[in-house]
């Protein structure tokens, strides 16, 4: 009999949660250099619609520093093109407030167009410890986090349960469910996100992971990825694609694609962030009531989530940076973090809320998701980490196309990674 552990637990949409006002004197004093006034937060698309409503209850408390919204499209990539491009002109760039993927703080930090800035200012304290990690570069903290995040395995509970199995926790019992109880059904066996983009970074740096292998070290001064263990993950991959129980289809998922699929019950299994949670189990969903999640599953028991999320950065060249700490110091209060989840359906940083009864009674993966942040892993982290994502991206789809095996797989990404200026 297989064992679920219950003890628990979300990148795809970088929204902000703004509701409510705040105080003159919240945020403390300034770490920044000065300045109050106007500001403009640039965060990707927001899939969720919510933005422009919420942000009128911060703009409503301060007149004297409103806050325009800047949308940016709904892929991570294309939202860092953009934030690239305009954090390059210097004091010409339009964003103040940035909110970023956790993975590019050390990118934005080492090119210096984010600021350092005062710890104290913000509850750091309060929020899970893995996640403080993800705003700090060279010992410094340059991004507050804002939204966390961490992979789950969501699937059909009213299945498994006709079949009288517990939901997987290695990968060889995953395997043997989507070969054998999925077509039963009708459906495919597993997804995750597999274009060659972020999210199949993502995805290959857990298989990675969950096999006991990394990618980079020393903040990307050494590339650790030729090992047995990476092979091993790259090939659960592969294999799963040339075996079936992947579908062709999944090569072109992105978060969105691969969530519709689950949620149009088309899948058994789905890798995705706790959002898609949120999405299938609404009123409306074709399998509302029928979704369970657990934690993703390694070769040998429960494996390990990247920690995803978004962090909140302020532009070296920001007009009002006293503004722009105080907002951040509000957007990760209490009270807004639990509108983040309750509104958004998004992870909140803040620990406290994911033992809440009654959010745990209304959100019932926040024991699991809470439990797969805190074993997290963080990607590669490395001032070059666009280039290092792109080789990631690049070969692992190879290897999951069937261009390449494993093992060349591996011993490619050793060299292109080795090969990047600047890593």
């Amino acid at each position: 009999m297989r064992w679920i552990n219950s003890a628990g637990r979300c990148l795809l949409v970088l929204g902000v949660v703004l509701t409510g006002c705040v105080s003159s004197n919240e945020g403390g004093r300034d770490g920044g250099g000065g300045g109050r006034g106007p500001l403009t937060l640039a965060t990707a698309g927001d899939l969720t619609g919510y933005l422009g409503t919420v942000l009128d209850g911060w703009n409503r408390g301060h007149p004297g520093e409103r806050v325009t919204l800047v949308e940016l499209p709904d892929s991570a990539d294309e939202t860092h093109a953009q934030m690239v491009t305009d954090l390059r002109g210097g004091d010409r760039s339009r964003f103040d407030v940035l909110n970023i993927d956790v993975n590019w703080t050390s990118e934005f930090a080492a090119a210096g167009w984010i600021r350092p800035l005062a710890e104290d200012r913000f509850p750091l304290k309060s929020f899970l410890k893995p996640v403080v990690e993800t705003g700090k570069y060279d010992g410094r903290l340059y991004a507050v986090p804002y939204v966390t995040n961490a992979g789950l395995l969501l699937y059909r509970k009213d299945i498994l349960a006709k079949e009288g199995v517990p939901p997987p926790t290695t990968w060889v019992e995953l395997e043997h469910d989507a070969k054998t109880i999925a077509p039963k059904y009708g459906l495919d066996g597993y997804a995750g996100q597999f274009l060659p983009y972020e999210g199949l970074t993502v995805n290959a740096a857990e298989a990675v992971y969950s096999a006991g292998g990394t990618i980079l070290g020393d903040e990307g001064d050494r590339v650790t990825v030729n090992s047995v263990a990476a092979r091993e993950g790259i090939d659960f991959l592969a294999r799963g694609v040339r075996e079936g129980w992947i579908p062709q289809a999944a090569l072109s998922y992105k978060e969105e694609e691969s969530k519709q699929a689950f949620q149009d019950g088309r899948l058994l299994f789905l890798r995705n962030w706790p959002y898609a949670y949120a999405g299938a189990s609404a009123p409306g969903s074709p399998v509302a009531g029928k979704v369970g999640a657990v934690r993703l599953p390694g070769p040998d028991g429960p494996g390990t989530s990247v920690l995803g999320g978004s962090d909140l950065a302020v532009n070296t060249h920001a007009r009002h940076p006293d503004s722009a700490a105080r907002l951040i110091a509000y957007l990760t209060s209490e009270k807004v973090q639990r509108q983040v989840l309750t509104l958004g359906a998004l992870p909140p940083v803040r620990a406290a809320l994911y033992t809440d009864p009654d959010l745990v009674e209304r959100f019932p993966y926040l024991p699991t998701l809470r439990a797969s942040v805190l074993s997290a892993a963080l990607r590669p982290k490395s001032p070059r980490y666009d280039q290092v994502s792109l080789v990631v991206q690049a070969v692992v789809h190879d290897a999951m196309t069937g261009h390449e095996s494993s093992d060349a797989a591996v011993r490619r990404l050793a060299r292109e990674l080795a090969a990047i200026p600047g890593r």
